[in-house]
């Protein structure tokens, strides 16, 4: 099962849409967020997408209700503080905006960690965890739009870049 994850998107609608376009065509099921959406219309793309999204808020998420609401008018949009663990394809995940938010045995207990905030695209390995940072969606800090798709049984991670 290939997911795609995505982070620090910060109102770049149509990046978020192009990123959206090539996870789908790589194979994403499903689309992971951790965090910083911003405003509610940033999720209009998730929508035209009819691609379900998980996904947690960040630190620049300034109305959750509204994106909730804005949210559960598309098809499979589940948004929760952070950080927030879960199971998909057998594997236990942790989604959390803010890595610094979490402890090491937070870390140790999942396959896989997903996280944002720093706008860096970032892999690594903890013991058997794999720790991913798809970078910023939005562009704004480092000058390139990414995300990443991942394969949930090989842990192979491919990096998108606009």
């Amino acid at each position: 099962m290939r997911v795609g994850i995505i982070a620090d998107t910060h109102d770049r609608v149509p990046a978020i849409a192009e990123l959206l376009q090539r996870m789908v065509a790589g194979g994403a099921s499903l689309v992971m967020h951790a965090g910083d959406y911003c405003s509610p219309f940033s999720l209009a793309p998730f929508h035209d997408a009819n691609v379900p999204l998980l996904g947690v808020f960040g630190r620049n998420d300034g109305d959750p209700a509204g994106l909730s609401s804005f949210g559960s008018g598309g098809m499979g949009v589940e948004l929760y503080e952070s950080p927030h663990s879960f199971e998909v394809g057998g594997q236990q995940i942790l989604l959390v905006h803010d890595i610094g938010d979490i402890s090491h045995r937070s870390i140790e207990q999942h396959q896989l960690v997903i996280h944002g905030c720093s706008h860096q695209t970032e892999m690594k390995t903890r013991g058997d965890t794999l720790l991913v940072n798809p970078g910023e969606a939005c562009g704004w800090l480092y000058g390139s739009c990414t995300a990443a798709l991942v394969d949930l049984v090989t842990k192979e991670v491919e990096i998108i870049k606009l």
